[in-house]
């Protein structure tokens, strides 16, 4: 039986598309997952956030072609969508799907992989060329208008990922300085909520006990749709239906722009938060400077991002985990503007920080500006280490808070090296990664007690049987 293998870069819900696109190949009964060494086809979901996201499938793609040189390549994903004539000249590189056409990823796919088995290719989708975007032998499925962009979750089964993601949300309108993702992913784009419904209802059934509800700008979700479609038609009305009207154990939300956690949302944080809902809130930051904020079109001011912070502790209390994306080295910040950064941070009570230099996109607003008024690789290299340094000591603090106390967790998949300590891999509802005493199964839910922190960070607990 011919198979594949899906390699996946980037956040969240990119993963998701890939996890999808597996899905869908892996029901069609035809195609097995292999190891990369062992796949007909190898499939790159890639990301562009950055330049090192590039280089980075551009180093895997060219690995698996020396390590496999009979597979095929096909590269999606947000690189696809912005490069493809990039990606399509790459030795190896079979055809290049952009998320214009991710829904038609496993079709074109399937069509490959059925020359491995028969010698003779499905019907596949009609190549859709920009530019002469045909290189080599690649084919390329990319246009700007994304009517086959959003790729619908096969179903979802507590497997390989313990707590899947359901990526409820596609693309983004808002434009920031920095970001390539308008261009990559479109307009935002929402799942119809009878099929979340749909999603959800079989996860239960098939016994999950966490889900996580992802998007690209998840907080926008249900806004495309016409005043006369029936609710749900906000997260918050989402939400508040699956905890009300499905038998889900714990919904987690992922990454939610700061002016999107509205009234309505946070009062469900107050409602179900740590029963059902999980306690805690990602909150992406990007820098704690107001100019800086206005250079980057970000809609929120630093006074805006404190008063979410305080009305989510004030609802969810005080277990509530806080993360943020932080960037370092935005084109022209100053020395004092960084230190606006590191003071914001050291005054908010962060549990996690995801750390990242400014990367130049091109297309973007700040392209220009970072050949106006590049901050020095030097200088960013040192401000990374302030921050790092900061985010660990906060990390901490806040783990440490939580010593001799007894928080709801779920089993995780756990690596080998912690099977040979005789310790299980878990996730706290708010966040907390734990070691737990014993060997465990995935996808159980307990009540841990934290009993220490490693020198490393990691916390340690015994579970109640």
């Amino acid at each position: 039986m011919p198979g594949f293998h899906v390699e996946h870069f980037g956040c969240r819900a990119a993963r998701a598309d890939g996890e999808a696109i597996g899905s869908r190949l892996s029901a069609a009964g035809q195609h097995s997952v292999k190891q990369l060494s062992d796949a007909d086809v190898v499939i790159v979901n890639s990301c562009s956030v950055t330049a090192e996201a590039d280089r980075q499938a551009r180093a895997f793609i060219r690995r698996a072609h020396r390590l496999n040189p009979e597979a095929k390549i096909v590269v999606t994903g947000c690189y696809a969508q912005r490069a493809p004539e990039e990606l399509a000249g790459i030795a190896g590189v079979a055809a290049v799907v952009g998320n214009s056409h991710k829904a038609l990823a496993p079709q074109i796919i399937q069509s490959i992989l059925s020359v491995a088995r028969t010698g003779a290719a499905d019907a596949a989708p009609a190549l859709v060329s920009v530019q002469s975007l045909l290189s080599g032998n690649a084919q390329v499925w990319v246009d700007d208008r994304f009517a086959h962009s959003f790729i619908e979750e096969a179903q979802l089964v507590p497997g390989a990922q313990t707590r899947p993601n359901l990526k409820i949300q596609e693309g983004c309108g808002n434009r920031c300085s920095f970001c390539v993702i308008p261009q990559t992913r479109g307009s935002s784009k929402s799942l119809a909520a009878a099929t979340v419904f749909r999603h959800v209802e079989e996860f239960v059934a098939a016994g999950g006990q966490e889900l996580v509800l992802s998007g690209i700008n998840l907080g926008r979700w249900g806004r495309d749709f016409s005043s006369s479609e029936p609710s749900p038609r906000t997260l918050a009305e989402l939400v508040r239906h699956l905890l009300e009207c499905t038998g889900l154990p714990r919904l987690r939300l992922s990454s939610i722009e700061p002016m999107d956690w509205d009234s309505d949302l946070i009062a469900l944080m107050r409602e179900f938060g740590g029963r059902r809902l999980a306690r805690h809130a990602h909150l992406p930051l990007q820098s704690g400077s107001d100019a800086v904020l206005r250079r980057m079109f970000r809609r929120y001011r630093p006074w805006h991002y404190v008063e979410k912070i305080e009305a989510l502790l004030g609802a969810a209390g005080p277990d509530l985990t806080i993360g943020a994306d932080v960037m370092v080295g935005f084109p022209g910040e100053t020395d004092a503007e960084f230190a606006q950064t590191l003071d914001f941070v050291r005054n908010l009570p962060f549990g996690y920080l995801h750390l990242f230099p400014f990367s130049p996109r091109p297309g973007t607003r700040a392209w220009p500006l970072h050949a106006e008024s590049a901050v020095p690789h030097a200088v960013v290299a040192d401000r990374m280490a302030a921050l790092r340094s900061l985010a660990a000591q906060k990390s901490r603090t806040h783990r440490e808070r939580f010593i001799g106390r007894e928080l709801e967790a779920i089993t995780l998949h756990t690596p080998p090296a912690l099977v040979a300590l005789g310790r299980s891999a878990a996730l706290t509802g708010n966040f907390l990664p734990v070691e737990v005493d014993g060997q465990l199964p995935a996808n159980r839910l307990l009540r841990v007690s934290l009993t220490g922190i490693s020198p490393e960070g990691a916390l340690q607990a015994c579970h109640f049987a």
